[in-house]
């Protein structure tokens, strides 16, 4: 087991460059032009008092593409490392998109963020490979796979010859699937991420995607549910055994709202009511190692991670930690 606040040092290759890990945490902003999200998010919630579950489709094409990306351009001039851009849910109770509709969403935001800023570096969170094919062409540098290349038999073709970077997300079956799924004891949930994510792992390498091009997602919130996630927040640090970089997405899920709960009096929104859950669980996940965060309010992560990266250093410096480099 590594020690605690420790965190190695990577290169993650992406398509055009190379990005330095485990310096400083790096911040991935969410825009997801959709509806709504996993975490009630959606381009629409609270435009012009359009139902979040109403269809793009009634909203008149430029509208969309100027909400998004005056969102995404918006965080890359607040200090995004990179920003995500997604265009279909995965809400347990969301409905599957085709890759047509998907890239009808999605590429014109793409497109028109490299076109305004051209330094952005760009994931866009897919599991269809036709998307992620197009969204390469447009500018690209990151797959972000929540299914980690096991729902579309042809995504881990895209992404080795993309050459872009991968994130490979453990999810535990998919959302529609989420709620019929057993319990797992707390001992459980850890041992059966990092098996996932080494079959995946193993199988992105033998489709010839590089390794130095990947990054491990344990899936917080996919398929695992209130404190099953807890449980692996606390073993994060296991997954350093991967060898590869480790990015967290706890950013407004429900299990936080969950434990908050309790505490609070007054309708605060849900956003609201898990802003702070968020930092907090931002903070535990850096401290235990994680290199990337996904997430929603950039200022709140930015100064969550000032903080949690400076008792990293310090941990280092006193010899509690480690902090060492890692061949690609």
């Amino acid at each position: 087991m590594h020690p605690s606040h420790y965190r190695p040092q990577f290169l993650w290759k992406l398509r055009t460059r190379e990005v330095a890990l485990g310096q400083r945490t790096l911040l991935m902003a969410i825009i997801n032009v959709t509806p709504d999200s996993f975490s009630g998010d959606g381009l629409l919630r609270g435009q012009g008092g359009l139902d979040p579950d109403e269809s793009l489709r009634w909203v008149p094409e430029a509208g969309i593409r100027k909400l998004a990306v005056a969102a995404a351009v918006d965080a890359v001039d607040a200090g995004a490392d990179i920003v995500d851009l997604g265009a279909e849910s995965t809400r347990p109770d969301a409905t599957p998109i085709s890759s047509e509709e998907e890239q009808q969403r999605l590429l014109p935001v793409l497109e028109e963020l490299v076109r305004q800023r051209p330094e952005a570096v760009v994931s866009v969170d897919s599991y269809h490979a036709a998307t992620a094919r197009e969204a390469v062409r447009y500018g690209a540098e990151i797959i972000n796979d929540v299914s980690g290349l096991q729902w579309d038999p042809m995504m881990e073709r895209v992404a080795a010859q993309s050459g872009c970077g991968v994130v490979l997300m453990h999810s535990r079956g998919r959302p529609a699937e989420w709620g019929s799924l057993p319990g797992m004891e707390s001992e459980e949930v850890v041992p059966l991420v990092f098996a996932g994510l080494c079959e995946q792992l193993a199988q992105a390498e033998a489709a010839g995607i590089r390794t130095d091009c990947i990054v491990a997602d344990p899936g917080l919130g996919f398929g695992k549910r209130g404190r099953e996630n807890f449980a692996l927040l606390a073993g994060l640090e296991r997954l350093h055994e991967l060898g590869r970089p480790l990015l967290v997405g706890l950013s407004r899920k429900r299990f936080l709202g969950e434990v908050v709960r309790p505490l609070q009096s007054g309708g605060l929104e849900m956003g609201e009511a898990r802003s702070i859950a968020t930092v907090a669980g931002n903070v535990a996940a850096i401290l235990a190692g994680a290199h990337i965060l996904r997430v929603h309010d950039l200022q709140a992560a930015r100064e969550a991670a000032a903080v949690a990266d400076a008792v990293l250093e310090q941990a280092a410096k006193s010899g509690k930690g480690e902090v060492r480099s890692e061949a690609g």
